[in-house]
């Protein structure tokens, strides 16, 4: 399954990526994360491996992010895996204006197991999903101004 989302946020480029690239605002705009964990690589990196917590009211589950291509402010490319789910994300911060920057992300997923079947089921959800979370760190950055 593959499908693009964007959204407008009103600030320049250099701030999207500023609070972007920063760990430390991931629980910010990631309201149900509640631990990251470095693994390996340098972190923040090309080759970076950190896992990820959620926790999805009481239900927690793990995923680990490998960096496949950070080349900040233009692009940030990586792999999520967790059981039965794997998904290559891009992310690609776009100028419109000076005051103003379009975030376009592509995903595409692969399923595997009984992820399989509950995809089938829930296509609809992951484009919501991913939409939400990036509206919401849209809200983030723009009151961090």
């Amino acid at each position: 399954m593959k499908y693009k989302t964007e959204v407008v946020i009103d600030l320049p480029r250099e701030r999207i990526i500023e609070l972007f690239d920063n760990s430390e605002n991931l629980k910010k705009w990631q309201p149900s994360l509640i631990e990251f964990k470095h693994l390996e690589g340098e972190a923040g990196k090309t080759g970076a491996k950190t896992l990820l917590i959620y926790d999805e009211k009481g239900r927690k589950s793990e995923m680990t992010e490998t960096i496949i291509k950070r080349d900040l402010p233009d692009v940030f490319v990586a792999l999520y895996e967790a059981k039965g789910v794997k998904n290559i994300n891009h992310n690609h911060f776009h100028i419109e204006d000076e005051k103003t920057t379009r975030w376009i992300m592509t995903n595409e997923f692969k399923f595997s197991g009984l992820m399989s079947i509950i995809a089938l089921f829930m296509r609809k959800a992951f484009p919501k999903q991913t939409l939400e979370s990036m509206n919401i760190f849209k809200e983030f950055a723009e009151s961090a101004m």
